[in-house]
């Protein structure tokens, strides 16, 4: 026999069920739960409620009454409980960021993929675990947390010094921690990141690995199963092709980011020259030459990387040469700048003048040395 049990619930103003299922004359909710119910109820803690109202529903997921488990969620989502933030001060192993409110620039491929796992997120699909992987320095967690600022959520990041215990045994009880305060997140007001998921779990059938991170995977992907679908997931890793295949079968959806052209490369390094120059002092704009040095570049570094080296040429370079910051950004690339070659440098495409700022040899001297050799 199927019996519900209702409680009030004052966000809804109306009767909420919040047990069921008298199978065989048992009570498949625990008396805990009930009088924590009651308790949250008469003190009017509407947050706690929820957060019982969701442990009743992965309890009932669990034991196969999936539909009262999605009605709860869906009943407690439609409220729209919320925890407040100063309660994120008593999570052990999440830790909230703030997000930059800057653009990202990403190529047009990318910025579709995370354009469409936004709507996702937004739509309440039931899509909420998802992969973002690449080489250092491509985009992927500023990426997560541009998804956060546009949904306006906030960012919880997995604390990986509290998780990871050198004990024996200690890191799986953690992740299992980890995922029940995940669990008790506020649904639809926060977004929950593993940057370098890459650190916690790894191949289990890698042979370099130690047995307790294969203990850890394990389970990690016990706990990735039963997580509250409305709380979602963004994992990044720099190491997709060593993940266990039986990790990445969890995830609903997983983006790649090692997907930039030379060209796109180009015009989000111009559009970084252009933001960092804004900064400088004493330093004028040459994309001629900027995108020169780019072109000859084997290999045009992400845009992580690249923005970083245009910081460190502008900030080292000579103030009284409005032009010098190129002459550091060329040499970062190309070694020490005591032993230039002139030959070489007219031989990859540069002019005389170009060639003076990159050597700080004069033009007059420049041509007369090339005309020598």
């Amino acid at each position: 026999m199927q019996k519900l049990i209702y409680a009030y619930c004052p966000k809804l103003l109306t009767f909420v069920p919040i047990c069921a299922m008298l199978t065989n004359g048992v009570i498949s909710m625990k008396k805990q739960n009930l009088v924590n119910l009651v308790r949250y109820h008469v003190e009017k803690n509407n947050d706690a409620f929820a957060s019982e109202v969701a442990e009743i529903a992965r309890e009932f997921d669990a034991n196969g009454d999936s539909k009262i488990a999605q009605y709860l969620m869906e009943l407690i989502s439609t409220a729209n409980f919320y925890v407040p933030q100063s309660n994120y001060k008593n999570l052990k192993y999440l830790r909230k960021v703030e997000y930059s409110t800057r653009p990202l620039m990403l190529p047009d491929i990318i910025e579709e993929d995370v354009i469409g796992i936004a709507r996702a997120i937004s739509n309440k699909s039931e899509l909420s675990k998802f992969l973002f992987y690449g080489s250092p320095g491509c985009g992927k967690t500023e990426s997560a947390y541009q998804i956060a600022r546009v949904l306006a959520r906030d960012i919880l990041i997995v604390d990986f010094e509290q998780l990871v215990d050198s004990r024996l045994g200690e890191t799986a009880k953690n992740v299992a921690l980890l995922f029940d305060e995940v669990n008790h997140l506020p649904y639809n007001k926060v977004i929950v990141i593993f940057d370098e998921i890459d650190s916690l779990v790894l191949d289990r059938i890698n042979q370099n690995d130690l047995r307790e991170m294969g203990r850890v995977t394990s389970v990690f992907l016990k706990e990735l199963d039963r997580v509250n679908e409305h709380i979602p997931i963004i994992a990044t890793t720099n190491l997709y092709d060593n993940f266990d295949k039986a990790l990445l079968r969890r995830f609903d959806a997983t983006v790649s980011f090692d997907r930039y052209s030379k060209e796109d490369l180009i015009k989000i390094s111009d559009s970084l020259l252009v933001a960092l120059l804004k900064k400088a002092q004493n330093a004028k704009q040459d994309m001629r030459l900027f995108n020169k040095i780019l072109k000859n570049l084997a290999s045009i570094p992400y845009p992580g990387e690249i923005k970083q080296i245009i910081k460190t040429s502008i900030a080292f370079s000579d103030e009284s040469s409005e032009y010098d910051y190129l002459r550091k950004f060329y040499y970062s690339f190309y070694g020490n700048s005591d032993s230039i070659d002139i030959q070489q440098l007219s031989e990859r495409g540069f002019t005389t003048r170009e060639i003076e700022i990159l050597s700080r040899i004069p033009k007059s001297s420049v041509s007369r040395k090339l005309r020598d050799q």
